[in-house]
């Protein structure tokens, strides 16, 4: 896996699904027995427990969309790591609103969690994976060209987000490199490096005068300096953690 889908809006709709699903078979199926029985403590634990699935996966969805936008790619250790993530999130808040009232459960912590939120895991956790795997198929497809524009009515360039390599500072303007038939070109566009990286978030800042394609990344040519596509650009300490993760 390399890909997620980051839409929070996408997941939220999973987080609710799983919340109404989690409802209809807790209530209906009880899964777990703590003694305590009755018609009102079902109703309140399955709304509580839910509700608190819900805002776990909400969290998580939005921690992901985050960490997404920063390092650009997933992993099946990333994927791994947002359910164990969600697991936690809902095992903690659970137990915090079964030892409250109106429930007032009577489980210690390692008792509750071995006795309901992990067997609700072996339930949950697959539909999960599997619904955030179907996302990824909703991701809407982009037209792969980008639009830059200056403070200028003339200053516009339009080319494939692939082509782009580099984004440098030159005073009041910034030049974009690119390649195109397998040259080199660039050009002068009367805007700011602060604005670039607002329009186009997929650019990261490696220098205080430069912005990069991360897929134009090739190695590093030594402790400062990397080697890009037809181009080496310096990188500074400040950004250089970005960059190791590439």
């Amino acid at each position: 896996m390399n890909t997620l889908n980051p839409s929070i809006r996408y997941h939220l709709w999973v987080g609710l699904s799983i919340s109404l699903w989690g409802f209809l078979f807790s209530y209906f199926v009880r899964p777990f027995n703590d003694e305590t029985t009755g018609q009102f403590f079902w109703v309140v634990a399955s709304i509580g427990f839910n509700v608190i699935s819900f805002l776990a996966y909400t969290v998580v969805a939005v921690v992901q969309n985050k960490l997404y936008q920063k390092i650009h790619k997933w992993s099946i250790g990333y994927e791994l790591g947002a359910l164990v993530f969600y697991h936690i999130l809902y095992t903690l808040g659970t137990y915090v609103f079964y030892k409250s009232p109106p429930i007032n459960g009577g489980l210690n912590f390692l008792d509750f969690n071995t006795t309901i939120t992990l067997r609700l895991a072996l339930v949950v956790l697959p539909i999960v994976a599997i619904a955030r795997r179907y996302l990824i198929k909703l991701l809407p497809i982009k037209e792969d060209i980008l639009t830059i524009k200056g403070d200028n009515k003339l200053d516009i360039l339009k080319i494939r987000k692939s082509e782009l390599i580099c984004v440098s500072n030159a005073q009041n303007y910034v030049e974009i490199f690119y390649t195109q038939n397998n040259k080199l070109h660039s050009k002068l566009i009367r805007t700011s490096l602060k604005s670039l990286k607002e329009d186009f978030e997929f650019l990261l800042q490696i220098h205080r005068s430069h912005l990069i394609n991360p897929i134009h990344f090739k190695s590093w040519k030594d402790q400062n300096t990397i080697l890009l596509t037809e181009m080496e650009l310096p990188v500074s300490k400040t950004y250089k953690k970005d960059l190791l993760v590439l």
